[in-house]
């Protein structure tokens, strides 16, 4: 999976899980919320003030391991 700043939270959970772990480290304690699954990485980002792409970046490289 490529990830960017438009990918959906809920996409983005379904293609692996495991990346849930990234998304806590990096603040988003939200990620089972129900109302999170449709946001944008980028949305989500800017409502817990992270750096979206430093996100996606990590995401990336995960997905690019696994």
């Amino acid at each position: 999976m490529v990830v960017t700043r438009d990918t959906v939270m809920g996409d983005l959970l379904s293609a692996d899980i495991g990346c849930a772990q990234i998304l806590m480290e990096m603040g988003m304690h939200c990620v089972g919320c129900p109302s999170s699954i449709g946001e944008s990485l980028a949305e989500a980002c800017m409502v817990h003030g992270i750096n979206v792409d430093e996100l996606v970046e990590r995401l990336n490289a995960y997905f690019a391991e696994n």
